[in-house]
């Protein structure tokens, strides 16, 4: 059985730091390339950033770059986002996702992990 499960989100205030974990079990993890995913109230998803299979190339979005870093430990099955100088705009349901090369769609997704950024 496949699952994604995110784990680290909470309430932070402006400018805090939050580090969503994203466990993966039931497929080649270090196969897929993994991304995080959001979904702001009342919005659509979000591309936030990706990552490949070995952890050498990444993506952000332009509101994230210089203070999101995603990372992954192919030993321990696991996708990481380290989320600094957090702001209100970035509250929203945070999803990691999963998909080979080539695919355009995930094929795989966890049941997100909340982060709201108030003071």
């Amino acid at each position: 059985e496949v699952q994604l499960v995110e784990s680290g989100g909470g309430l932070v205030q402006p400018g805090g730091s939050l580090r969503l974990s994203c466990a993966a079990s039931g497929f080649t993890f270090r196969d897929h390339f993994m991304s995080w995913v959001r979904q702001a109230p009342g919005k659509g998803l979000e591309f936030v950033s990706i990552i490949n299979g070995v952890g050498a190339g990444t993506s952000y979005r332009d509101s994230v770059k210089g203070r999101f870093t995603i990372s992954r430990d192919n030993a321990a099955n696991t996708l990481y986002l380290q989320m600094n100088n957090l702001k209100p705009e970035d509250t929203a349901v945070y999803y990691c996702a999963a998909k080979r090369f080539g695919r355009s769609a995930y094929e795989y997704w966890g049941q997100g992990t909340q982060v709201t950024v108030s003071s």
